[in-house]
């Protein structure tokens, strides 16, 4: 027997859910059976191919719904989480049980924690540190922005790895590791270690970067990476870089697709009074309330860049201000 698993490419949750849900679907459901995996990222065209869905059961974790009927399973937890009103109306017609979004979660790891334990009474207490640092990691609960930049603990190290690395190879490997090693003993492979230092080098030439591209006008800040090339950066540069600001809107651009990003500085002093997720979506992106991204075709850049002005000028108030 064969099961697909589709996750979030590149995003730490992203593959903690894969593992977690691999280690749910083989305990209960499925023991004899072969696991294969597929990254799925945010594309401005983003469809569903049938080809995805070559498995005996198929699972879709950390993404957006698809209506596809050979779609098993299905844990999310974004606001943005279907395609389109029909998608959603789709979903609400679903009697299965098995298809489940809920977006009081910080990470679909532990939403998927939670349903599991509760529903099937499937619990793997050796993957309770995986879960917490899916949280922290997707909640962006650190204690600073400072701690969050200079990354110490090993999941914060994975992450950059797992946000970083070229192609699914790593991240895979990442993903089968996670669903019986501790986080320590994954980031001491060869393979993944000498992933990490290299990144570390690049992150701290994006850190500089930001510094000199970056710039805070009431409350927001704004850089344009398209030039350099850079596909992913520490999203917590810009707040250790500008302690005071409130949000961020950036543009960037990547082998299949130019990106902005919106997010808000989870250290902010005074209540956020922007939904990022309901804001992005007019331009047909998404996200959670406090971070979105907005997916343009390649090559798109003007495009991006009026957005990404459009949205800057609606954050912006007088009553904040940018520190450094």
């Amino acid at each position: 027997m064969r099961v697909r698993v589709l996750y979030h490419d590149h995003c730490f949750d992203g593959a903690a859910s894969a593992a977690y849900v691999t280690r749910f679907l083989r305990s209960k459901f499925y023991p004899d059976a072969e696991f294969f995996y597929t990254g799925l990222a945010h594309r401005a065209d983003q469809l569903f191919e049938d080809s995805l869905f070559d498995g005996d059961a198929n699972a879709i974790v950390d993404f957006k719904y698809a209506t596809h009927p050979n779609l098993t399973w299905w844990f999310d937890h974004h606001q943005s989480a279907y395609l389109s009103q029909e998608d959603a109306e789709h979903h609400r017609q679903d009697k299965s049980g098995r298809k489940l979004l809920d977006t009081s979660y910080r990470s679909c790891t532990k939403f998927i924690f939670s349903v599991v334990k509760q529903q099937y009474n499937f619990v793997a207490p050796d993957l309770d540190d995986l879960v917490t640092w899916a949280d922290i990691v997707d909640g962006a609960l650190y204690e600073s922005a400072e701690a969050a930049v200079k990354m110490e603990a090993p999941a914060m190290k994975l992450t950059l790895v797992i946000e970083g690395s070229k192609g699914s190879y790593l991240v895979q490997k990442i993903i089968q590791a996670m669903q019986h090693q501790p986080l320590s003993t994954i980031l001491s492979d060869s393979e993944v270690r000498a992933s990490y230092d290299e990144l570390y080098g690049n992150h701290l030439r994006n850190l500089e970067i930001i510094r000199k591209e970056g710039s805070c006008t009431n409350g927001v800040i704004y850089f344009d990476l398209v030039e350099y090339g850079i596909e992913g950066y520490n999203k917590f540069i810009p707040y250790y870089l500008f302690p005071d600001s409130a949000y961020t809107v950036s543009v960037s651009s990547s082998t299949f697709r130019t990106k902005v990003s919106v997010g808000s500085n989870p250290w902010v002093k005074e209540p956020l009074r922007h939904n990022l997720a309901t804001i992005c979506e007019r331009y047909g992106g998404g996200g959670h309330p406090k971070v979105g991204a907005i997916s343009f075709p390649i090559g798109a850049v003007g495009e991006a860049r009026k957005a990404a002005a459009e949205i800057r000028e609606e954050l912006q108030t007088s009553e904040e201000v940018c520190g450094a």
